[in-house]
């Protein structure tokens, strides 16, 4: 198991879930949790290559 991974998605999922009641319809929920995921799995590469994990 690659904890950095898992430790760097809990995190973003826990911000993600502090603020999702205040980001209106499940629609909106399910496109802004989408893009995060997906800005955060773009991100996670870019992060361990400048710390050179």
């Amino acid at each position: 198991m690659d904890f950095i991974a898992l430790g760097f998605y809990a995190c973003v999922c826990g911000l993600l879930g502090v603020f999702a009641p205040n980001l209106g319809s499940f629609a909106m929920r399910l496109s802004i949790g989408a893009a995060v995921g997906a800005a955060s799995a773009i991100v996670l590469p870019l992060l361990r290559d400048m710390g050179g994990y």
